[in-house]
């Protein structure tokens, strides 16, 4: 389990139980569950600029070093890979703030459903959707 957020921002007990959570689950290898609290797309990009900002200005990181893998390196993702798939429920056609750097190349499925509602029916057709699909990871079609 990995829990991803401003976590600084929930009460003390609950990250004590997050911590608890993630160390027990550690070393699982099957499947990671990511869980966003407190999360927002566009606050995480802030923070991640900010802890940048401030490794630059203590002259650890050289300002031209700055690119994509190093923004990614200070999400509160970096160690887990970018999205192949969003499925976004309850009818929304919308990411609403959610994993905005991280889902750039992400397929999106959106689904009517209700997220208490979401049954293994629904996650066969979102596979389904995404399996029928052209990855081209920005490019356009017919340039890769």
């Amino acid at each position: 389990m990995k829990v991803i957020g401003e976590l600084a921002r929930l009460p003390e007990d609950i990250i004590d139980l997050i911590d608890h959570a993630e160390a027990v689950t550690r070393d699982n290898t099957r499947i990671t569950v990511t869980m966003a609290l407190s999360y927002g797309g566009r606050a995480e990009i802030i923070a991640a600029m900010r802890a940048i900002a401030q490794q630059v200005a203590e002259g650890r990181l050289a300002a031209d070093a700055i690119d994509e893998d190093c923004l990614a390196g200070h999400l509160f993702t970096s160690d887990i890979p970018d999205p192949d798939l969003l499925i976004r429920t309850s009818g929304e056609l919308r990411i609403s703030n959610f994993l905005l750097w991280q889902c750039a190349y992400s397929e999106l499925v959106f689904i009517r459903t209700l997220w208490p509602d979401f049954s293994k029916s629904d996650l066969e057709l979102a596979i389904g959707e995404f399996r029928s699909r052209e990855r081209r990871y920005g490019a356009s079609a017919g340039s890769h």
